[in-house]
């Protein structure tokens, strides 16, 4: 088994495409856009063919932020090949102004990884 794609519901589709495909190497299909359901989406294609789905719907409600941990999907994980890309995309990202949650470490269960969020505010593990 493969997971095939990870969806994210999304506020403002161009943006978080620009994101995704500008600092992590991903590339959109063509816009997907059902008028009837007011619909819209990307796939983002990865080089390994991993797909993040960027979803919009304009009946979307947003729920407030937790500040507690709650269950379900908390981050997406983006392996970027080396130590040495996680600290330059890591920096990238912080003169970008994203935020960023950890810096780049070993973790006590050995992964090398910096903490980031998405324009939107989805946590993000860049990693080796």
């Amino acid at each position: 088994m493969k997971i095939e794609h990870i969806a994210l519901w999304v506020n403002d589709l161009e943006l978080m495409k620009k994101f995704y495909c500008n600092y992590f190497n991903g590339v959109a299909n063509q816009k997907y856009v059902n008028p009837i359901k007011g619909f819209s989406s990307y796939f983002i294609q990865f080089d390994d063919g991993a797909r993040l789905e960027l979803m919009h719907s304009t009946t979307m409600k947003l729920l407030p932020v937790k500040a507690a941990p709650t269950c379900g999907f908390i981050h997406l994980a983006c392996s970027v090949g080396s130590k040495h890309q996680v600290d330059e995309l890591t920096s990238r990202l912080r003169d970008a102004g994203v935020t960023i949650l950890g810096e780049p470490r070993v973790t006590g269960d050995g992964y090398y990884e910096s903490v980031v969020l998405d324009p939107e505010g989805n946590q993000l593990e860049i990693t080796v």
